[in-house]
């Protein structure tokens, strides 16, 4: 068995635990509805007569107390869920078997592992998981472990399936140490904009609740009542991406310089090129809406997540099916 066979095996060794981190985070998910549908309940047997009594006699509802004490402490730590801790320890397995299989695919081609679309798709989502990672040694956002395994096992298996291609030597334009600098920092940008992206839509659901708080219809998702707030998770969504827009505007910048090495101009409107600066439009002007406009709320999180659905198109739509310079799927 050779290095880049090693390296197959790796990957889907990977995409195995990524699997069962998946079904770990989402069981922690199932628990969090059940816990909040048990704090619902009446104590004891009361019927119906005396519970009405109480509301009518101007007493806080369970859900309105659980909703006021998450919203007012949006950093209290998401418990000792077993579930949890399982989630993480899985995925920290898989990120070092997906680690792994980057590596040997690296050493198999003698260069860095992120040529064409198959290798781009494993390097890139081996980014989204260390993002994903290293935030959550600086603030505790293990919900989203349900999205970010489901989002890498979805990615990954396109990649496996679909692009996968055998080791083959670089074209005269990716000969350049911007292959290496370029594309490593499109990845890294690309990790920060699929967390920001999932604190989005986490942030919209939760907005969607709140406002139905004290009211007949209350939702199903009980499991955002022990989730951080709708502003808390704006604040994270913006940090997020304001990171992930200053990787992307060097990314812009970066290939620029490229491109005028390798093929004497700065700028020619390719197609890639052309969609790279579309992404920067958008988040651009997500910062600047938020920031200077007043764009809050749910205005603010559809601009992410319009912005992460241009970062996908992107990768899936316009590497394969748009021909020019930068056609380097390797299909």
């Amino acid at each position: 068995m050779n290095l880049n066979e090693l390296s197959i095996l790796s990957l889907y060794s990977a995409m195995a635990v990524y699997a069962l981190a998946f079904i770990a985070f989402a069981i922690d998910l199932a628990k969090r509805s059940s816990a909040v549908d048990s704090a619902e309940r009446p104590a004891g047997a009361a019927d119906e007569a005396s519970v009405a009594g109480a509301v009518a006699a101007g007493s806080t509802t369970t859900l309105t107390r659980i909703s006021a004490r998450i919203a007012n402490d949006a950093a209290t730590p998401y418990g000792r869920s077993a579930s949890l801790r399982v989630g993480v320890s899985l995925i920290v397995l898989a990120w070092g078997l997906h680690l792994v299989a980057a590596v040997l695919r690296g050493i198999a081609a003698e260069r860095v592992p992120w040529a064409n679309m198959y290798e781009f798709a494993m390097t890139g989502t081996l980014l989204i998981v260390t993002v994903f990672l290293i935030v959550l040694t600086r603030t505790d956002l293990r919900f989203l472990g349900t999205f970010v395994s489901g989002l890498v096992l979805i990615l990954l298996g396109i990649g496996a399936l679909q692009y996968y291609v055998e080791v083959a030597p670089l074209p005269p334009a990716l000969q350049s140490v911007w292959l290496v600098i370029h594309v490593f920092v499109a990845s890294l940008g690309t990790g920060f904009f699929a967390l920001g992206f999932a604190l989005s839509f986490v942030q919209l659901l939760q907005a969607r609740r709140e406002e139905r708080v004290g009211t007949a219809k209350p939702g199903r998702l009980k499991f955002l009542q022990t989730l951080p707030s709708a502003f808390t998770l704006e604040n994270l969504a913006y940090r997020v991406n304001i990171i992930g827009f200053i990787l992307w505007t060097f990314t812009l910048m970066a290939g620029s310089i490229w491109a005028e090495r390798a093929w004497g101009r700065y700028w020619g409107w390719d197609t890639k090129e052309v969609w790279t600066f579309i992404i920067w439009v958008i988040y651009a002007g997500y910062i600047h809406a938020r920031a200077t406009r007043g764009w809050r709320g749910s205005r603010s999180a559809w601009l992410a997540i319009i912005g992460f659905a241009a970062v996908m198109f992107n990768f899936g739509i316009v590497n394969v099916f748009f021909k020019g310079l930068h056609a380097y799927s390797g299909l």
